[in-house]
């Protein structure tokens, strides 16, 4: 069975009680979890978290502009097929020779059209119950890949290509599902309908510092505590791509190779820019927002009160 216990989170990951609890919901009711919310906010790390904090198998599918079912899900190959085809047949010639050698087909048979099935992550996902799926970043996909997939989510099932064998799992077996979107394009109805759903809201200064302390405890908290401030600060200039979680860690990690007195003053010159803001028209709105030689913030502007 599942594994389905109330998971908070790990010494690596902050899992509020709300997405916690809309997790947990998921995996008691073997339906898969559908968070979005903006870029950075942990939705692709939380079910990679949670694959390792349970040691458990996971398979990632990375969504594409060109996604399809067939990748996701299983596909027959049809060119290994054809090779083994021939093979069997010069070596039916060989034998009429009296030719003892034979060419290899490594084992497979074309009796059993199984051996030509490529698994995908679904497939592997749901032929191992106590296991973790991601499908990351679905609204990058075409408009028929989450449709295509009603049925799969419906019936918990996938019938695989060719060869018609199905790989079918059980309500109680079924693996933890997440799915992530930024919203880059609507989701069908239907395909929500499917889905346990969680929308992750931007944290907090609070909440962001809990997050920080995940993964950098040794940083100095004067040194956190205005590294984030000046985040926020960022953020509430209507930026074209505000930073994200991702972001700040990288711009911590970045600052806390300095001396402390050194980081305040980077800090407040916004020294590493670029690991904060990743746009031309971006940069360009900061720069017009700092009057300081050095290139700080104006203490005067309204954003840095």
């Amino acid at each position: 069975m599942a594994e389905t216990s109330f998971w908070t989170g790990s010494e690596s990951y902050l899992c509020d009680r709300e997405l916690a609890q809309a997790f947990h919901m998921a995996r008691v009711l073997g339906m898969p979890l559908l968070i979005e919310g903006e870029p950075g906010t942990g939705k692709t790390e939380l079910p990679l978290q949670y694959a390792k904090n349970k040691d458990l198998e996971l398979h990632v599918y990375p969504v594409g502009s060109k996604s399809t079912v067939d990748q996701f899900v299983a596909k027959f190959d049809h060119v290994k097929y054809l090779r083994d085809s021939q093979i069997e047949v010069l070596n039916a010639q060989r034998e009429e020779k009296g030719l003892g050698t034979k060419l290899s087909s490594g084992g497979r048979s074309t009796e059993v059209l199984d051996d030509y099935v490529l698994l995908g992550p679904a497939a592997k996902a749901y032929s191992s119950p106590n296991s973790v799926l991601l499908i990351d970043e679905i609204d990058k996909a075409p408009r028929e890949f989450p449709n295509d997939l009603l049925y799969a989510l419906s019936h918990r099932k996938f019938v695989m290509p060719e060869s018609g064998k199905i790989i079918s799992v059980s309500e109680e077996d079924m693996p933890a599902i997440v799915i992530t979107s930024n919203r880059e394009q609507e989701l069908p109805t239907a395909f929500k309908g499917r889905c346990i759903y969680h929308y992750i809201s931007f944290p907090g200064p609070e909440i962001m510092r809990e997050i920080v302390a995940k993964h950098y405890n040794d940083v100095d908290d004067e040194i956190v505590g205005k590294a984030i401030e000046m985040f926020y600060q960022l953020r509430q200039l209507g930026l074209e791509r505000s930073p994200s979680t991702r972001e700040l860690l990288n711009w911590l990690k970045y600052l806390k190779t300095f001396a402390k007195e050194d980081t305040i003053k980077k800090i407040q010159e916004l020294d590493g820019l670029g690991a904060l803001v990743k746009t031309q028209d971006d940069v360009k709105r900061v720069k017009r927002n700092m009057d300081l030689p050095g290139g700080g913030f104006s203490e005067s502007k309204r954003f840095y009160q």
